[in-house]
């Protein structure tokens, strides 16, 4: 009977210590923003932070553009959103938050003009889920 208490109560404990996906996500990108930002991921594209908006569900990727890259013609010419959405429709990493409905949001600034907001996007789910 006590052993019978004990795994009861133990049950009970362990759901309150579990973090919702919510707090997960905002843990794990703050943790990888201040440990990997700001990188180099490919000639020209810096990646400075990773956010998280808990209203909207939205994982929120913050990029600068340098070089030949930070030109906004050039950029809407190489029709970026159809590559971010295909991207994320084969990414096996942000599985979890596509199977909960997660947004993606994509802002590409200019190195010469931080203020200068190139592209910018968001992706949702009516957008990658497969038809």
């Amino acid at each position: 009977m006590k052993n019978l208490v004990l795994i009861i109560a133990a049950m009970c404990l362990f759901p309150s210590c579990q973090e919702s996906l919510e707090d997960r996500c905002e843990k794990e990108l703050k943790e990888y923003t201040k440990k990997k930002c700001p990188a180099e991921i490919a000639e020209n594209t810096f990646i400075d932070s990773i956010t998280f908006d808990r209203k909207t569900h939205t994982i929120h990727y913050h990029y600068t553009l340098s070089g030949m890259a930070d030109n906004a013609s050039l950029i809407s010419k190489a029709n970026p959103r159809e590559l971010l959405v295909k991207e994320i429709r084969n990414s096996t990493s942000s599985l979890i938050y596509k199977e909960n409905g997660y947004s993606f949001e994509y802002t590409y600034r200019s190195k010469k003009n931080p203020k200068e907001i190139l592209f910018n996007t968001i992706v949702t789910k009516k957008d990658y889920e497969k038809k």
